[in-house]
């Protein structure tokens, strides 16, 4: 048996070895990922029934401040159980891997809005193809903000600091930062953008604002190739929502 083919038979078989392990974690990671956000839900589900059942009044808080309180602390808790628990047991990741080997700089300031115009002519583009193919498709479907009973300037605040703020941090860490870093690190980069995009697109549940964020995560996965960073994609991610925010809750009241 030559020596040739030994070798061709061992690249094969390292080849299929890759092949299996990079498409179960690719399988494994998102699933630890929804596995996570399930459990900070869980978790703060148990919380509140506790503090009711030992007589916390929270049905006297005001509804957009607990609702703030909540949303923060489901962020917190998906990423201490999904990036937390896991380095408890052993260094799973580190601050490249994360996206956050540096701060912030001028260049990721400049790459937002360009990032902005790729995805709103992308977003674009997706909605109306997915308004033509996709059976009962709802292309006018409002997205549940938690806030549409918003009215007071306190509730417009709240509402501002948890969908402007503190969820594009939280989502970036978690799907740019922590997912897209460790699948770009196991496979061919565009297989890391497609599932990272399908997952972030997934977990907001419509159609409409499924295929959209869907084309958003795809520029913010090409911002973090190109910067090396996910400063630009916060910053992108905060401009979209701030759009949003305008149109859902400012724009009326003009």
């Amino acid at each position: 048996m030559s020596a040739s083919f030994l070798d061709k038979t061992a690249s094969t078989i390292a080849g299929w070895k890759w092949l299996r392990s990079g498409w179960a974690f690719a399988a494994l990671l998102p699933l630890w990922m929804m596995v996570g956000l399930a459990l900070a839900v869980i978790t703060m589900r148990v919380l509140v029934t506790v503090l009711v059942s030992l007589g916390v009044p929270l049905a006297m808080v005001d509804a957009s401040i607990l609702q703030t309180m909540l949303a923060a602390l489901v962020y917190v808790l998906t990423l201490m159980f999904v990036i937390g628990l896991p380095r408890l047991f052993k260094k799973y990741t580190s601050w490249n891997e994360m996206g956050l080997s540096r701060l912030l700089s001028w260049g990721d300031i400049g790459f937002a809005p360009a990032g902005f115009i790729v995805y709103f002519i992308g977003s674009s583009l997706l909605v109306y193809i997915g308004s033509k193919v996709i059976p009962g498709f709802d292309i006018s479907q409002a997205q549940d903000t938690g806030f549409s009973h918003a009215a007071q300037y306190y509730e417009y605040v709240l509402a501002f600091l948890t969908l402007i703020v503190v969820a594009p941090v939280a989502e970036e860490l978690l799907f740019r930062g922590f997912l897209y870093g460790k699948l770009r690190s196991r496979m061919p980069v565009w297989v890391a953008m497609l599932l990272t995009s399908a997952l972030f697109g997934l977990i907001h549940g419509q159609w409409n604002v499924g295929i959209d964020v869907f084309a958003l995560s795809l520029v913010l996965c090409s911002l973090r190739e190109i910067t090396g960073s996910i400063w630009a994609g916060i910053l992108l991610h905060m401009l979209k929502n701030s759009l949003a925010f305008f149109i859902i809750f400012i724009h009326p009241l003009l």
